[in-house]
């Protein structure tokens, strides 16, 4: 089974500088049922269709299975997908540990939002936190991209 862990950040400082690349992504949801979201992602000119499981208790763990699909089949659906579409710039941020942050700034109606996430290959692998690393937000639903398509920063 395909299991994503990742741990999740708002961001209080200036990350920017540490980057080492960065790109546009447009994503919209087919279905935001908690049990099987279904997302579909325009990133760096391709596209992406991933269905995520509900996480477990502490939020960190669930399901997720991805796969590339042709761009053009991602503009398609993304057309067809609930509202609304959000977009972003993320930026990828390495760690000591050969793990990567990415850092997503978000735009439209969730402008002034920035949140990092770290994939992690345990829930209890320790890893350094970088100055520009805010509260944790692991497991808090508003912070979720399916939540905040239906309900942007801008209205909380």
């Amino acid at each position: 089974m395909n299991q994503e862990i990742e741990r999740k950040f708002l961001v209080k400082g200036d990350f920017k500088k540490v980057s080492i690349k960065s790109y546009k992504i447009a994503q919209g949801f087919l279905s935001t049922v908690p049990e099987r979201t279904v997302r579909v992602r325009i990133k760096n000119g391709k596209g992406f269709i991933t269905v995520k499981g509900i996480g477990n208790a502490s939020g960190t763990t669930r399901f997720e299975w991805e796969k590339e699909i042709d761009v053009l089949e991602a503009e398609s659906l993304l057309k067809i997908c609930e509202p609304s579409i959000i977009e972003k710039n993320r930026y990828i941020i390495p760690t000591n540990n050969n793990l990567f942050f990415e850092v997503d700034e978000f735009f439209g109606e969730n402008k002034g939002l920035v949140v990092a996430e770290i994939e992690l290959p345990s829930e209890d692998f320790k890893f350094e936190k970088p100055k520009w690393l805010g509260q944790e937000v692991t497991g808090k639903k508003q912070y979720y991209n399916s939540v905040i398509a239906k309900n942007p920063f801008n209205k909380w």
